[in-house]
């Protein structure tokens, strides 16, 4: 036990004091002792314990009369452990010898106070873990104002919020007396709020930004419940630990400070921000609507959502302004607490043609939204999210990653390259339990993660693959149909297409393009190791996928329509239409990835998007978003 509190007593005058269950008080008797005494005894009532504190090679247990030497170092403790019915019902007495002298110390015992409903002063991670779990309300169940002043009337909210419960017992003639104070540290009040009953349909702020402190009401009920709501997602400056503290004032006078007599301390850990990767099941498709005309495009997307069996959303020109690249504008993902788990759309600070419809459209009732803008004059292509991707769980050297990993695309070891924004890392990172992991796609002009790589699922091995563009792969394959004598088949043969169309022959013997390729396939190389390292990954986890890039101004696009751009809605693939050289009547880059990833137990969709998205530097992935179904794997439950 931890000693909580010293008691002085004295034979001149009886002594009051307070007491609490299971807490343990030191009993100091050396200050008020009799001039000539030698000796000492302790006795308490029936509902206290006396505990005599000494060194045994020293001190010998008295074994007729209970008496004590004075000159030993010995230390007295009591404890109760059971809550007083009445005020001043124990009693502990303390008797000196020649002269004989009493010392009397009435106390009151109250019961431990514990502010949440599982009771620990400390949040440990994992199976066997502890500690309470704090949602961020970032969902918008009502018209409720961020202002603290404001009390709160949504059942709807309350339900976002975890519960605190004071729990007290003992006479309420002491907590008439005394006061009891809910506190939260300064550094920790902008990152949550309290709220207490004050009626029947009715809840007042008790705690939060610009509420430090408050004095309990009603102390003596035995139950005291308040609704606790996390306002702040860890961060660069905040653990997501968030601290209270309950303490018990002694008032002695009202010319005197109060006394502390016990506190109790409990800890929350907001939930972090957790993204969903491709193996996870769609539930909701969000694509835009565009006067430049994608009316093929949304008809290929309705077939394919209808296939997967999940809802598609689209967004009207109105609402997106022209900005068809929702990728870009919105991350997906969700918060989960015990008692409640619901969407988070996560805002790019990219600022376009979207930048309302997150929050006007999405952000609602069970559906939140939190963004992170850096200064105007730092953002980049590399803030967007479609250079923001996660994997699917895996394992890396014994560590477990349960909930997948991060991946940022960032610039190569070398000054002068972009980078996403430090305030969007610096979240990402606070997030913990999906470790990031950057790597490198300022080679790209776009510079986005998702133009060389993609995870599809896959019911062997670690339950996905790895998808990696790959120009090496593409002119094997280019090679491999030329020599079989197919080399004026042509690249480019659709319809409208012909204008830029290139056989075997002129792709093969064009050097230029050769040397842009080695490039390319050296920086995808350079991230498959990290991604093999980071992910714990073998090259049998990883399906090389052909595709061209063509270098401009010393940054790299694709040649044809990047197929790694994909949206993947469970077993179904919605794939760019490569429009690749056709043989034997098959484009054969459609037939090698289809016989790469059928034997998966996927189904590959190749969807028309070169004059609807190819051409404006984006593809299928680019111009698509999926809601999913979150994790079953509890996030507390981790080591991370």
């Amino acid at each position: 036990m931890t000693k909580q509190r010293v008691l002085q007593v004295s034979p001149l005058r009886p002594r009051n004091a307070i007491c609490v269950v299971g807490t343990e008080v030191f009993l100091d008797i050396h200050r008020s002792i009799p001039r000539g005494a030698t000796s000492f005894d302790v006795h308490g009532t029936s509902g206290v314990r006396v505990h005599i504190i000494y060194n045994h090679d020293l001190v010998r247990e008295p074994m007729s009369e209970p008496r004590w030497p004075l000159d030993a170092k010995i230390e007295i403790t009591i404890t109760m452990d059971f809550p007083s019915e009445t005020v001043n019902d124990n009693k502990v007495s303390q008797n000196s010898s020649e002269p004989i002298e009493t010392a009397w110390l009435y106390l009151t015992c109250v019961s431990k106070y514990c502010t949440n409903i599982c009771q620990n002063s400390k949040w440990t991670w994992g199976p066997d873990g502890h500690g309470a779990v704090l949602l961020v309300n970032c969902d918008r169940d009502s018209h409720r104002t961020q202002d603290s002043h404001l009390w709160l009337s949504s059942f709807l909210d309350l339900q976002d919020m975890s519960l605190m419960i004071l729990r007290t017992q003992g006479p309420s003639a002491l907590f008439a007396e005394n006061k009891l104070v809910l506190q939260v540290p300064a550094s920790d009040a902008d990152k949550v709020r309290v709220f207490h009953a004050a009626g029947e349909c009715f809840y007042k702020p008790v705690l939060g930004p610009d509420k430090l402190s408050y004095v309990v009401d009603h102390a003596s009920r035995q139950e005291i419940t308040f609704y606790v709501e996390g306002l702040a997602f860890p961060d660069q400056d905040f653990s997501g630990l968030v601290f209270f503290s309950v303490t018990l004032l002694e008032v002695s006078s009202e010319s005197f400070p109060d006394t502390p007599v016990f506190t109790d301390t409990v800890v929350f850990r907001v939930s972090p921000w957790i993204m969903t990767p491709n193996t996870l099941q769609p539930l909701e498709v969000f694509v835009c609507r565009d006067a430049n005309p994608n009316v093929d495009f949304l008809s290929a997307m309705r077939a394919l959502v209808k296939k997967a069996n999940c809802k598609l959303t689209v967004c009207p020109q109105l609402e997106n302004r022209r900005d068809r690249w929702i990728q870009d504008e919105l991350e997906f993902g969700y918060v989960e607490a015990p008692h409640k788990l619901f969407p988070v759309v996560f805002d790019s600070p990219r600022n376009r043609g979207l930048q309302n419809f997150p929050l006007r459209r999405i952000l609602g009732p069970d559906f939140g939204y939190v963004t992170r803008e850096p200064p105007k004059s730092q953002v980049s292509g590399l803030d967007s999210f479609g250079n923001l991707d996660v994997s699917p769980p895996v394992m890396v050297q014994g560590k477990e990653y349960p909930l997948g990993r991060i991946l940022i695309g960032s610039f190569f070891p070398r000054s002068g390259g972009r980078r996403m924004a430090k305030v969007i890392r610096d979240f990402l990172y606070a997030q913990v339990v999906q470790a990031p992991v950057e790597v490198y796609s300022d080679w790209l002009n776009v510079g986005h993660v998702d133009e060389f790589l993609t995870f599809v699922p896959a019911s062997d091995r670690k339950g996905f693959r790895l998808l990696l563009a790959s120009p090496r792969a593409c002119y094997q394959l280019f090679e491999e149909k030329q020599q079989q004598g197919h080399g004026d088949a042509a690249q480019f043969t659709g319809e409208g297409l012909k204008f830029i169309s290139s056989s075997y022959y002129e792709i093969l013997a064009n050097e230029t393009l050769r040397r842009s390729n080695r490039y390319a396939q050296n920086c995808i190389d350079w991230n498959r190791k990290i991604l093999k390292q980071q992910l714990g990954l073998s090259e049998e986890d990883i399906i090389d996928i052909p595709q061209l890039f063509v270098l401009r101004d010393s940054y790299a696009d694709s040649f044809f329509p990047d197929l790694v751009n994909l949206v993947v809605l469970g077993t179904h693939l919605g794939i760019p239409k490569p429009f690749g050289p056709i043989v034997d009547g098959q484009c054969c880059l459609e037939e090698k990835v289809r016989s790469l990833l059928e034997p998966l137990g996927l189904t590959c969709t190749f969807i028309n998007d070169f004059f609807s998205y190819f051409e404006l530097a984006g593809d299928v992935h680019c111009g698509t978003n999926v809601l999913r179904k979150p994790f079953s794997f509890q996030w507390w439950n981790m080591i991370p």
